[in-house]
């Protein structure tokens, strides 16, 4: 006879992997929509950096995101983060994005990923923010969840098979 946790496993087997998930990182860039539907999926394992300054992070940021200035980046990182860890990160311009994305790479991380667009971007398809000039007054459309959802669909390029398009 089986143990339990052997019978559990065997279990898990024998069900199909019904509920698709999104892809993980595997492109050096990233749209704002391959991060968003991630966490909407929930997925714990990812790091969202912001390397703009203190100031900047300060007044507006992704919701969850942690600062690490482009000074500190690499210091920071390899003193908190595990170098397989998935990491987003974004900056003042797409370029800085791809020096910031550079240096962790040459640096030993391996799933570093550029967020196209940074903050703006991620504005434009309604991601959460937080920060001094993001708090001030939610718009009429903050607690409409529905029209939230909707609103992400709509900016989403999908193709036939329902799979997002960067």
């Amino acid at each position: 006879m089986d143990s339990i946790p052997d019978s559990i496993e065997k279990a898990k087997a024998a069900i199909p992997d019904l509920t698709p998930t999104p892809p993980g990182l595997t492109q050096p860039q990233a749209s704002v929509h391959d991060l968003k539907a991630r966490l909407e999926w929930g997925e714990p394992a990812l790091t969202i950096l912001d390397v703009r300054d203190r100031a900047s992070f300060n007044q507006g940021h992704i919701m969850g995101a942690m600062t690490m200035p482009m000074e500190t980046l690499v210091e920071q990182a390899t003193s908190s983060l595990e170098p397989e860890r998935n990491i987003y990160i974004y900056g003042e311009s797409d370029a800085q994005s791809a020096e910031a994305a550079n240096l962790l790479r040459q640096n030993g991380f391996v799933n570093v990923a550029e967020l196209q667009g940074g903050l703006s971007a991620w504005k434009a398809i309604a991601g959460s923010t937080d920060g001094t000039e993001e708090n001030v007054e939610p718009g009429p459309d903050a607690y409409n969840v529905v029209s939230r959802v909707q609103h992400h669909l709509q900016t989403q390029k999908m193709d036939t098979n329902h799979t997002v398009l960067n």
